[in-house]
């Protein structure tokens, strides 16, 4: 089942009710409507694309290592998504799905990272709980997602939606901003150049890992 798959039955559930917790009825209206004006914004074509330069990051892993990008670049070409979080179920069933050809990814000399705005405590849940063979990057006030051009600010009713869901994100993040990063992937090469970039202010739409796959074998055979 391809990732995408696996989202659109998770929403379905979800919005048939057939999940355990029991959101407010509002939820799908209200988060629809989130997406259809960050769509309309226009900032997911503002992010970092393929063919400019990726910006540089030094941020600590789940368990406090410093981890560089000029590191890792140095091993190889490098994957990045940004994830929102722990109580995000599509980053999850996202992350999990990377996890899963991670060793392929892995075999093409590429090294895999996530980058979210959580804190490092949420970010050892999450490996945790996904069972994750790569590690979990924390964005301190979600610098390197402005950097890469995909930090936005929840507006007001969303702000009003999460706190009815328990979803604190000043406390998750430890930033009072209320922001998120749009989910997105990146193949950057070993010249700092991004070679694959997906952006989608869709939180329910997400690429397939195996479209990473063409991208790093033509990364490797420039090498």
């Amino acid at each position: 089942m391809s990732l995408q798959d696996k989202l659109d039955t998770f929403q379905a559930d979800f919005k048939a009710g057939k999940l355990p917790f029991k959101p407010p009825p509002e939820i799908h209206s209200v988060m629809e409507r989130a997406t259809t004006e960050l769509i309309a914004s226009g900032q997911a074509s503002r992010a970092i694309k393929a063919g400019e330069h990726a910006p540089m990051f030094n941020l600590k892993d789940e368990d406090g290592n410093d981890v560089s990008s000029t590191a890792l670049l140095a091993k190889g070409p490098l994957v990045i998504t940004f994830y929102r979080g722990v109580w995000c179920p599509y980053c999850n069933i996202e992350l999990r799905s990377i996890n899963e050809v991670l060793q392929k990814l892995q075999a093409s000399g590429a090294t895999v990272v996530a980058i979210s705005p959580q804190t490092q405590a949420n970010n050892r849940k999450s490996v945790r709980s996904n069972d994750l063979g790569f590690p979990v990057l924390s964005d301190v006030k979600g610098q390197t997602g402005a950097d890469f051009g995909l930090r936005f600010a929840l507006p007001d009713y969303l702000v009003d939606l999460y706190k009815n869901l328990k979803n604190d994100l000043p406390a998750i993040n430890n930033d009072p901003s209320w922001t998120l990063p749009m989910p997105a992937r990146y193949v950057v090469g070993q010249d700092g150049v991004v070679l694959y970039s997906e952006v989608n202010p869709d939180y329910t739409r997400r690429p397939d890992p195996s479209d990473l796959f063409p991208v790093l074998e033509k990364a490797t055979a420039r090498v």
